[in-house]
């Protein structure tokens, strides 16, 4: 624990944020450092709890409580011990990761909780400053091979575990650069590039080999590959984005997430070409995944392909992937957003039906909320005396409860307009699979019966929209990458690849880990999988192992 009476001493604070006015002119990270004192005095807020539940609100394990203790008490080299034995990549969970772990909090029953993920990217960030992230080498080889296919958090994970364990671990990326949704779907203002390349140098010294450019299953033979290797890794990801079958989806400036993200990501790093990230179709099979020197954070920039400047912005989405897409539209500069949302307005604090420790579905206010709020007129519609969706209050840009329709076509066969009604509610009368699957799309349960959604009669209305970006969550693994069939995996009742309790799918000698076998999930769970996958690896290739494994793929989150 930190300071005996620290809970009861100092109130819970939070780094600042730059000014809206300033940050939107670049692509820097929104929060300003938070001082070894401020962190100190956060740390000492974590209390005596018997039993830390914010461990299980964390699939990493991470040892909390012991690492808050240490930085209260200066301590920083230990602290950065103890977050490194559970967590590969602190910087990126520190500022990316929601932070289930700080509303399973003891102290968040009935106050503010510790600040968690602030106190975690403090303690890596000054390691880094301190100089003391090193590369860990193996200390002997194993002579066994194995491929990784997928840079992503949890292919990076499974790589560096592997690699520090002996083994010879290349990893295959069908972009043209390391890094899979860190590098291009993770705006550069919530992560900044430099972060992701110096943890790759760190791989790279310690031994892992990486190959870009390389789409394994089109460009490179699977079965080939398999051969080749002792053991594979598949860590491709929930890559299929959902999609939104209305009337008018075909029309120009209808764009995917993840189509227009990673060209804005692209642009921070200098390219002047759009695209997804994919692979170009040019197998390169270099490691492009270094630092090339420039400063993509807020330093050259390109011009995307796809743009939000001087547009009306429409976002589909109410996650975190459609707040990605209103900072990214705000710093192109954007003349208007919306945001959709098809759930009601969530309350304020925690709902009857989600009981601490699980996470609750609140009203929360990002930073990209935040600076469309402040800059004024921003908001496309006037809802007022309008009875269908619910606008956010004070301000917010997000529309709740709408339900979207279609598109109208403008000349040229652009969208010229969204057309969307309120949502309401229908309870079916479901069982078994459909139940399930209602609450896999995120239709909701009430009393155990699904909730279907459906427009509110008498409450259409069409909404001009130059640019309209569907952040609607992904479905699953590409089962047409070729992995799946020369692999021999098949997809399991919720459209991801299937496995065991040991990680293993497919031929002998295949695994699969994360979102590929999990379903679209946080980037801890990504992580944790990727241990816990390394760990069924090694295993496999020495009979034992003494590599850490978080998590089963039957482990899931708290949930009410």
């Amino acid at each position: 624990m930190g300071k005996t009476t620290g809970f009861m001493e100092f109130p819970r604070r939070l780094p600042r944020r730059r000014p809206v006015s300033v940050r939107l002119r670049d692509w820097r990270e929104v929060y300003e450092p938070f001082g070894e004192e401020a962190t100190k005095e956060q740390g000492a807020r974590c209390m005596d709890c018997g039993i830390p539940f914010c461990h299980d609100g964390c699939p990493l394990g991470n040892l909390i409580p012991e690492w808050n203790d240490l930085v209260y008490r200066d301590d920083w080299p230990d602290a950065m011990e103890r977050l490194h034995a559970t967590n590969n990549f602190p910087e990126f969970t520190g500022r990316l990761c929601p932070a289930p772990c700080e509303t399973a909090c003891v102290l968040s029953i009935n106050q503010p909780a510790v600040t968690i993920k602030n106190v975690e990217a403090a303690i890596a960030d000054q390691a880094w400053v301190d100089g003391a992230v090193r590369p860990r080498p193996p200390r002997r080889l194993s002579g066994k091979s194995v491929a990784v296919i997928g840079s992503g958090p949890a292919g990076l994970a499974c790589a560096q575990q592997l690699t520090r364990a002996g083994h010879l671990v290349t990893v295959y990326e069908r972009a043209d650069r390391i890094g899979g949704l860190l590098r291009y779907g993770i705006p550069e203002f919530r992560l900044e590039k430099r972060h992701l390349d110096r943890r790759l140098a760190q791989m790279r010294a310690e031994g892992t080999r990486f190959r870009a450019g390389v789409a394994v299953g089109t460009d490179l033979d699977a079965a080939e590959l398999r051969r080749r290797s002792d053991a594979v890794v598949v860590a491709t990801g929930a890559t299929v984005p959902r999609e939104l079958p209305v009337p008018g989806r075909e029309l120009a400036g209808i764009h995917q997430a993840m189509e227009y993200l990673p060209a804005a990501n692209r642009a921070c790093a200098g390219d002047s070409v759009g695209g997804a990230g994919r692979n170009t179709g040019r197998n390169t099979g270099r490691d492009t995944g270094r630092d090339t020197g420039r400063d993509t954070s807020g330093g050259e920039v390109g011009r995307p392909v796809v743009s939000a400047e001087g547009l009306r912005v429409i976002i589909v989405g109410g996650g975190d992937t459609g707040a990605d897409c209103l900072g990214t539209a705000l710093r192109q500069g954007a003349a208007s957003v919306i945001q959709l949302d098809i759930n009601p307005l969530p309350a304020p604090d925690r709902a009857p039906g989600q009981p601490w420790p699980v996470y609750p579905r609140s009203f929360r206010v990002s930073s990209a909320h935040q600076e469309a709020r402040e800059l004024a007129g921003l908001a496309g519609a006037d809802w007022d005396d309008w009875l269908g969706p619910e606008p956010g209050p004070d301000g917010d840009v997000r529309v709740f409860s709408a339900f979207t329709l279609g598109f109208a076509a403008g000349p040229g066969g652009r969208v010229r307009a969204l057309r969307l009604a309120g949502t309401e509610l229908t309870r079916t009368e479901r069982a078994g699979a459909e139940r399930a699957g209602a609450e896999r799309a995120g239709t909701g349960l009430a009393g155990g019966v699904p909730r279907q959604r459906r427009p509110r009669p008498g409450s259409e209305r069409e909404v001009p929209a130059d640019l309209v970006l569907l952040a609607l969550g992904f479905t699953g693994p590409d089962p047409d990458s070729g992995v799946m069939e020369q692999f021999g995996l098949r997809l399991d009742e919720h459209g991801n690849f299937d496995r065991d309790d040991g990680f293993c799918g497919g031929q002998d000698g295949v695994f699969v880990a994360g979102d590929a076998g999990r379903g679209a999930s946080l980037l801890v769970w990504a992580l944790a999988e990727g241990r816990a996958a390394a760990a069924a690896v090694d295993r496999y290739l020495m009979g034992s192992s003494a590599l850490p494994a978080p998590v089963t793929p039957a482990d899931h989150p708290l949930t009410a």
